[in-house]
């Protein structure tokens, strides 16, 4: 038998729904739960929402690798970790379908509790990403430190590279250490094909952004359990 192709890869994303139906982007709410202390609330809420649609899903659709962003707030939290540990085994669903995705300014506030975290889980199977990963000399050097499998490249960077060489070095510099580490790169804001062009000579080994699809709702990826009337 041949070699089971590269799973497909989607990332998990919040809206919010207001009280008129209307859909509040992360960036009108997020800012509010961080401030509130809220976010450990919503990361929780949304592992045990995508776990559950993972475990509905049929065996010849499983082979999809899903990524789910976790707070800094949610890092300090003392039970955390135990948390996402029971929900991971009570759900059956393999670890290694599911990717953790930490930010670099998240991962480098909480180095300690970070490099703990991704330890116990990559132990598991799981797999991490380091979000925005960004430029500086000190980025690389935390990086020693955090064993993590996927670098997303900071969209800033990647969006302008066409226009802009300095961003363009950046990309290909971050590329390289990420590849020289084993690391594999992830470019984020990638707009169109004229970018995926460049990141490809360069490269890169995967790309997001509208470029490459468009946030959609879940129900058009995956299959959604539904309640039926009268079973609770």
């Amino acid at each position: 038998a041949g070699a089971h192709p590269d799973p497909e890869h989607y990332e998990i994303l919040v809206r919010l729904e207001d009280e008129d139906g209307k859909i509040i982007s992360p960036g009108a709410f997020i800012p509010a739960a961080e401030r509130y202390n809220m976010m450990p609330q919503i990361d929780q809420w949304i592992i045990r929402a995508t776990f559950d649609l993972l475990r509905n899903q049929p065996n010849d659709s499983r082979r999809k690798k899903v990524a789910v962003n976790l707070s800094g707030q949610s890092l300090c939290e003392d039970n955390f970790l135990q948390f996402v540990i029971h929900q991971l085994d009570a759900s059956g669903i393999p670890p290694e379908h599911i990717c953790f995705e930490i930010t670099e300014t998240a991962a480098i506030a909480n180095l300690n509790r970070a490099m703990h975290f991704i330890s116990i889980l990559r132990g598991m199977g799981c797999v991490f990403a380091l979000d925005d990963f960004g430029s500086g000399l000190s980025s690389f050097n935390y990086l020693k430190n955090l064993k993590v499998d996927y670098l997303k490249l900071d969209g800033n960077f990647v969006k302008e590279m066409l226009n802009n060489p300095i961003d363009r070095a950046l990309v290909e510099a971050t590329n390289q250490i990420g590849h020289a580490m084993g690391i594999k790169t992830i470019a984020e804001f990638v707009e169109n094909q004229e970018i995926l062009a460049a990141l490809r000579t360069i490269g890169v080994d995967y790309a997001q952004g509208y470029g490459i699809a468009k946030p959609c709702p879940v129900e058009d990826v995956f299959i959604v359990a539904r309640k039926q009337a009268g079973n609770g």
